[in-house]
């Protein structure tokens, strides 16, 4: 059995075959979907996933960095984030973790203080509801593990969603706290660097995910992702850390239950 550990498939991507979509993961094995926030525009359509689909789907709660830029809400939709893991909505018996948080600089470094702001709050809020982490980081891998940092040794834990730096901050990471890294599709890409970079990662440090509808696998590429091809993933590491598939998917299910207390 295998857990995607981060997909969007309650996205307007999917509002044509959802229930296909869920059906083709149960099919190729996938256990459970674990659904991170965005932000306020998409919480609903998330919501009502969970009250369709109950304990298959995992749901998490927070703001995505990109859901801070140029946006004059930002400190209430974060107040939101606090109200909701305080109290879920109606149908939601709880939040698994909080997430997806982070630091994203990709688009611009204009609202990189306000985004700072946003994810100390929210590594503030998974301490005290005693949750889980899972953290976006794009062109900001520096930045973002300076402030995981100036939180070790108080109890942090969670996922590096779509881990894509060095060994050197694998390493690093890996110290700061009980981390684990996701891995998706870009492992499978051809000459990718990240298959160099896992090579070199503990299977114990793994989990496996999707990003659907984005980063779909080898020999999806250029297509909408969805969960059934978090298999490829599992394959691909596979083949990479010289164990056999049941062995990968045995080892990534187990560490994702243990992040998110499944």
């Amino acid at each position: 059995m295998l857990i995607d550990t981060h997909s969007h498939i309650y996205d307007e991507a999917f509002d044509s075959d959802r229930q296909e979509v869920v059906e083709r993961a149960k099919a190729e094995g996938v256990e459970r979907i674990v659904l991170p926030a965005i932000d306020g525009e998409s919480n609903e359509r998330l919501f009502d996933m969970c009250r369709e689909w109950g304990d298959y789907v995992v749901p998490l709660m927070g703001l995505h960095p990109t859901s801070v830029n140029d946006n004059p809400r930002w400190r209430e939709e974060l107040a939101e984030v606090e109200r909701l893991l305080a109290a879920p909505p109606q149908g939601i018996e709880r939040f698994y973790g909080v997430g997806e948080i982070g630091l994203d600089l990709y688009w611009s470094r204009d609202w990189q203080s306000e985004q700072e702001e946003v994810f100390r709050a929210q590594l503030e809020l998974a301490l005290k509801h005693n949750l889980p982490i899972v953290v976006h980081t794009r062109d900001a891998w520096e930045e973002m593990a300076a402030i995981v940092e100036e939180y070790r040794g108080r109890g942090l834990r969670g996922i590096f969603h779509a881990f894509s730096s060095d060994v050197a901050m694998y390493e690093q990471l890996r110290l700061a706290g009980d981390f684990v890294f996701g891995i998706g599709g870009v492992v499978t890409f051809k000459k990718s660097a990240l298959a160099e970079v896992v090579k070199s990662m503990r299977l114990e440090d793994l989990v496996i995910e999707t990003d659907s509808p984005y980063l779909t696998p080898t020999p999806y590429r250029g297509t909408r992702n969805e969960s059934s091809y978090v298999r490829f993933v599992a394959q691909k590491i596979a083949e990479l850390k010289g164990e056999t598939y049941e062995v990968v998917a045995e080892r990534t299910t187990a560490n994702a239950k243990r992040i998110f207390n499944l």
